[in-house]
């Protein structure tokens, strides 16, 4: 039996189309990603789920966005209003623990939404710092400005996660923070020197032990003046593997933010040459099913299948999400309103 491989898809929208259940079946891609589009109504949601483990024979690992706020796939009415994951940053300032036990809720409540629906992998939490000047693309998407704060804060959003039966994935590694462009439209260039670059790596270090990183689609001029970090072999292995020390599943930002160059192939490829063991392709703001059919079939056809320590690391974060605990889901919601009372007035 082949393995699955190394790429995750998405579908077109709220069912899966008979062609994409016959791409699915064919290339068998380690896991599927949902996009807003294919999240209307939780019932919905299950059996799409279940139409791509049958089109799979096996429970491919689904992803989601679901960090609260800005980015998030399940949204109210249907679900519950997930705040952004600044409102932990603030509460921090005047009680880090109350911040910490907070986010964790955060992400065990997400995972009480994702886990019933076979989502068991969550593309959250944002370990990016929090820069004067930057894009809004980061924003209150970041717990905040201090290493060690979202550090902490990470921490608690993957142990939440994880408590849950969904495994997290911290982005953007090694640091999107400093971006003054969006990369969903063009290349961010990076010119401030590595020992400045050093506090962004410092968040991502600390939680080296992370199941998944994303990639940055940024360009480090101090390190690699050629291309950006998902294309770069310097930035994955000196600095992602080394410096930061990560070792888990390295996963691409989607291939198709205009940052990248060329075809989906050659971006695929490329990302695979510099290190990367899996690619992420979500065709996010493309609605006909027929042209995302044919960027999922790119992708599937330019990604290997999962072989060696991608294999191993894949392995790791499926495993992630088999430690779900008991939790009380109404007392959970009641705790995490009383600790977040207030921190709307409170400034970053």
């Amino acid at each position: 039996m082949s393995a699955p491989r190394a790429c995750i898809l998405s579908v077109s929208g709220d069912t899966l189309a008979p062609s994409e259940a016959q791409l699915i079946s064919r290339v068998d891609p380690w896991g599927v990603i949902l996009m807003g589009r294919s999240c209307r109504t939780r019932a919905q949601a299950r059996a799409l789920v279940d139409a791509i483990w049958s089109a799979s024979g096996r429970p491919t690992l689904i992803f989601i966005d679901q960090e609260g706020g800005r980015v998030r796939r399940l949204r109210p009415p249907e679900w519950p209003d997930f705040p952004a994951p600044d409102l932990f940053g603030r509460l921090w300032l005047s009680d880090p623990q109350a911040a910490v036990e907070a986010c964790w809720l955060h992400h065990r409540l997400i995972a009480a939404e994702l886990e019933p629906l076979g989502i068991l992998a969550d593309f959250a939490p944002v370990l990016d710092l929090r820069h004067a000047g930057a894009h809004v693309i980061v924003g209150d998407r970041s717990f905040g400005a201090d290493p060690h704060r979202v550090a902490a804060l990470g921490r608690a959003a993957l142990e939440g996660l994880e408590a849950g039966g969904v495994a997290g994935a911290v982005k953007h590694i090694p640091g999107h923070g400093r971006a003054r462009v969006d990369s969903h439209d063009e290349t961010p260039v990076i010119d401030e020197p590595i020992e400045a670059l050093e506090e962004d790596f410092a968040p991502f270090a600390m939680l080296r032990d992370a199941p998944m990183a994303l990639t940055a689609h940024l360009r480090f001029n101090a390190i690699d003046r050629t291309a950006c970090a998902t294309h770069s072999r310097i930035v994955v292995s000196e600095i992602i593997r080394d410096r930061i020390g990560f070792r888990g599943l390295l996963v691409t930002d989607d291939l198709g933010m205009k940052a990248l160059g060329g075809t989906l192939a050659d971006r695929a490829a490329r990302a695979f040459a510099a290190g990367c063991d899996v690619a992420l392709h979500c065709s996010g703001f493309v609605t006909d099913p027929s042209i995302v059919l044919r960027e999922m079939e790119e992708v599937a056809d330019a990604s290997p299948e999962l072989s060696g320590a991608a294999q191993e690391r894949a392995a790791a974060v499926e495993r992630a999400t088999l430690n779900r605990k008991p939790f009380d889901v109404e007392s959970g919601w009641s705790d995490f309103r009383s600790l977040i009372a207030g921190s709307e007035s409170l400034n970053a």
